[in-house]
């Protein structure tokens, strides 16, 4: 039952970490109804580590944009283009690095309930809706090479905003992506890959708490529901970022929006009634 309730968990990580409508939103709503028979330190540990299915879908799927060597007349190379696509990355990632490390005990202790993330995702959708409907932005970036420094960083300012649970991460990067000058796709392919990093440092960080709290000791049944969230998560991801890019060429994001309306509503009302 847990392996299944493990599966469960893993198709709304792979669903929910791309589109813009909050993975933690769902995940706190699932924990509601599918419990799963482990420690509080266990399931924050899974929450998080889950995840790293997901960007290994990323990983697979651009891998010849994101990796910096290639062939050439039987010598390796470097791809300038990719080191300096990374040097953005890693810039943008700063501004989550240096707060979110400093700010990620108070976060978990007091702002993953189910009012915050209903509110945060009423509001975020309404903010998807007005800059869709008032076409904010340039959209003059129409290639990732063009990306400047100085909007990278301000794409990672915005990524802070994901902090507060139930903002959504691929969500408030998109967001300053559009506010910033990128074209929706380009936007969306600079998120996946700002994710790699921050993903993995955010699994590397849970890890390391649950080993100071608890030891690095795992059941067999723990072990089983780590492998099946992270091999389902990645599966599905494979589809739904995919998906993801296929749509935004042709529909923008206002559906997201309305979505996470009613979901955040609904979420205020079940948690207010119960």
């Amino acid at each position: 039952m847990e392996i299944i309730k493990a599966i469960l968990f893993g198709i709304v990580e792979g669903i929910t970490e791309w589109l813009p409508i909050s993975s933690t939103g769902h995940m706190i709503l699932l924990d509601e109804f599918i419990k799963l028979d482990v420690s509080k330190e266990f399931y924050e540990l899974f929450e998080v580590v889950i995840q790293l299915g997901a960007i290994m879908a990323v990983v697979i799927l651009f891998w010849k944009k994101i990796w910096p060597f290639y062939s050439a007349r039987g010598k390796t190379r470097l791809n300038h283009s990719v080191i300096s696509l990374w040097g953005k990355i890693l810039v943008a990632c700063l501004p989550a690095a240096i707060i979110g490390l400093a700010l990620d005990d108070f976060i978990d202790d007091h702002l993953h309930t189910g009012v915050v993330v209903s509110l945060t995702l009423i509001i975020y959708g309404i903010i998807f809706i007005i800059i869709e409907s008032k076409n904010i932005g340039s959209k003059s970036v129409k290639d990732l090479g063009d990306i400047t420094y100085k909007q990278a960083l301000g794409i990672g300012g915005f990524q802070l905003l994901s902090l507060i649970p139930g903002t959504s991460r691929s969500g408030s990067t998109i967001i300053g992506g559009l506010i910033l000058g990128l074209e929706r796709s380009i936007a969306a392919e600079f998120t996946f890959f700002l994710a790699i990093p921050v993903m993995f440092g955010a699994s590397l960080l849970k890890l390391v708490k649950y080993v100071l709290k608890v030891g690095f000791t795992f059941s067999g049944m723990e072990l089983g529901i780590l492998l099946t969230g992270c091999i389902v998560s990645f599966i599905v991801s494979l589809f739904v970022i995919k998906f993801l890019l296929s749509y935004i060429r042709k529909h923008d994001f206002k559906p997201f929006g309305y979505y996470r309306i009613i979901l955040g509503i609904i979420i205020l009302v079940y948690f207010w009634l119960f």
